[in-house]
């Protein structure tokens, strides 16, 4: 079905002009934070053949203290925001949860619950979750998991429960259509902000964590956010721009996600590709798609998202098999967000793991996400090398290093 069929299905004549709205028009000056009016158009943009240095601030300094880290923080994450993601509004404060269902499942080791969760402006904005919560009082550390259904549970769920992690899953479609030119309930809502699709399910997830806060058998000091594929990529976005977060952990994310722009392996997914109009265009910022056959131009690359989740722990997930999501980018961008994590005196936090096969999330991502879990909430070793490069023969991207202190 093409996108005139999509719009002219059933939606009214004020649908379609929001649609076209949001797609073609940037968020007014109070949905942009500080320093985004001072960011340049791609064609001003000096040409960077290497990957950016994180640790280079806009007025050209070099980031020196992890005080001057904390500034360029910020400098970060209006980057992304302005060029790839949009901006999000804040969260609101009116998250009602309706209890829809609960059963014992798992030969009693869980309860399963099925929540409504509604929020914003007249609470139009609903969402639907399931809840894998283990047998016991807590409170127990907690998976957040984004997929196109609540329903979907783990291929290990059974042994992640036995080993004392909650799961929550949330329906991302919900908040947004899975569909370009398409305005979602979240996007309806809050119609201030140029947030395109990943930024609303990355919302999403930063709502869902509000609710769990609310509830004293889960452990939010220990929360991980993980996600398949775009899905993958709405977990990274979460992670780097929410702090609550403890673990980041996408998997298959590939372009826009854990993956790499400027550095592609065979058959690997491009900039130019992903933001192809007939493709996905809509889950990014419009502005993102002026870097198409100018990459080099781009002010920022991947492990800018990596570097954002640091100090906190993170994990890329992936399959050696799965080209179209880049494997060498995103060892790419692991070596580069590694300088990072290396300046903040946390090397350790930060985590690959490739296994063979292909494009999926399947039991031994799942196993390899608990352990480096285990790892970082609770200091239990395993035997598996989180730092364990898939080409270790491939050159790094970059020529600059961490600051010495």
């Amino acid at each position: 079905m093409n996108s005139l069929n999509r719009l002219g299905s059933g939606r009214t004549l004020l649908t379609i002009l929001l649609a076209y709205l949001f797609t073609f028009s940037l968020a007014p000056v109070s949905a942009n934070p500080a320093g985004a009016a001072d960011l340049a158009e791609v064609d001003e943009l000096p040409v960077i053949k290497e990957l950016p240095d994180p640790f280079r601030l806009l007025d050209g300094s070099r980031v020196k203290t992890t005080s001057d880290w904390d500034k360029r923080r910020g400098e970060l994450k209006t980057i992304i925001e302005y060029y790839s993601y949009g901006h999000m509004p804040p969260a609101p404060e009116n998250i009602i949860a309706e209890k829809l269902s609960s059963t014992s499942v798992f030969d009693g080791g869980a309860q399963q619950e099925y929540l409504l969760l509604s929020m914003g402006p007249d609470n139009a904005i609903k969402v639907n979750v399931q809840m894998l919560i283990p047998a016991g009082a807590g409170p127990f550390p907690a998976i957040i998991k984004n997929d196109n259904s609540h329903t979907s549970v783990p291929p290990i769920a059974a042994e992640i429960v036995r080993r004392g992690y909650a799961v929550v899953t949330y329906a991302r479609t919900d908040l947004d259509p899975d569909e370009n030119n398409v305005v979602g309930p979240a996007q309806e809502a809050y119609p201030d902000y140029d947030w395109a699709t990943l930024a609303v399910w990355a919302w999403g997830g930063m709502r869902v964590l509000d609710y769990l806060e609310t509830l004293d058998f889960i452990d939010t000091t220990k929360v991980a956010i993980t996600g398949h594929s775009r899905g993958g990529k709405t977990a990274l976005l979460a992670g780097a721009l929410d702090e609550r977060f403890t673990l980041v952990v996408p998997n298959g994310s590939g372009c826009g996600g854990a993956g790499c722009y400027r550095i592609l392996g065979p058959n690997s997914e491009s900039l130019e590709a992903i933001t192809d109009p007939k493709r996905f265009s809509y889950w990014f910022h419009p502005q993102l798609r002026t870097f198409a056959g100018k990459i080099d131009r781009l002010p920022f690359d991947q492990h800018f998202l990596k570097a954002l989740v640091a100090p906190r722990a993170l994990l890329s997930t992936d399959a050696l098999g799965d080209k179209w999501a880049n494997p060498l980018g995103t060892q790419v961008t692991y070596q580069a967000a590694q300088e990072v994590f290396d300046f903040l005196g946390v090397p350790e936090k930060n985590g690959l793991h490739f296994r063979e096969g292909g494009h999926d999330q399947n039991a031994e991502d799942w196993r390899a996400l608990i352990d480096f879990a285990d790892e970082q909430f609770f200091g239990k070793k395993t035997d598996r090398d989180f730092k364990k490069l898939p080409f270790p023969e491939a050159p790094k991207a970059f020529t600059w290093t961490a600051p010495v202190g």
